[in-house]
């Protein structure tokens, strides 16, 4: 039997990198150079080349499809750094919605109606958004409007804090409906 190679192994694969750099750069005349401590403006390839190495950095380009492609004198190592700290900024500012979720059946009693009501209050203050459903288990699917009526209820009892982003719609075996919190007054 012979062995196959495993398509899983990542080895010693190295990412591809984003940018071209200096000789990578090919099928190109005339190149748009920018960067720190060079004249600006439109040079042919090999001087622009040159330009780069007699500062000891390197001709990265940065707008492949413009006409001509732009490219960076700058260190590229340094550059790459740069890149991946912005990103991982970015990532870090990002906001991530959190979704809670409450379920009902369709007979669910006033008190157990209030508690949850009163946990998907605290929830919405907290900024997280609620999904709350009616799970329909094998023949109370007929009290299809029971389920309706009682996210309706539930809407009106979270309408201080939160705002349904629609109406409540029936998938399945269950009638759901997601609120999101309002704006905190200032």
């Amino acid at each position: 039997m012979a062995l196959r190679p495993n398509n899983n192994y990542r080895g010693n694969k190295r990412e591809e990198e984003p940018y071209r750099i200096n000789n990578l750069i090919r099928g190109v005349a005339e190149v748009r150079l920018v960067g720190e401590n060079i004249e600006q403006g439109v040079y042919e390839f090999s001087k622009a080349l040159a330009i780069a190495e007699s500062q000891s950095l390197d001709l990265v380009e940065i707008s492949p499809n413009a006409v001509p492609p732009v490219c960076k004198v700058i260190d590229y190592a340094k550059f790459k750094y740069d890149q991946k700290k912005k990103q991982k900024e970015i990532k870090a500012n990002a906001t991530k919605t959190v979704i809670k979720e409450i379920r009902f059946g369709p007979n669910t009693d006033e008190h157990d109606f209030n508690f949850k009501l009163k946990h998907a209050v605290n929830f919405l203050k907290e900024g997280a958004k609620v999904k709350a459903y009616v799970h329909f288990v094998g023949r109370t699917i007929v009290f299809k409007e029971r389920g309706e009526m009682l996210l309706l209820n539930f809407a009106k009892g979270l309408e201080d804090f939160g705002k349904p982003d629609d109406m409540p719609k029936l998938e399945g075996k269950r009638m759901s409906i997601i609120f999101s919190p309002k704006a905190a007054k200032k």
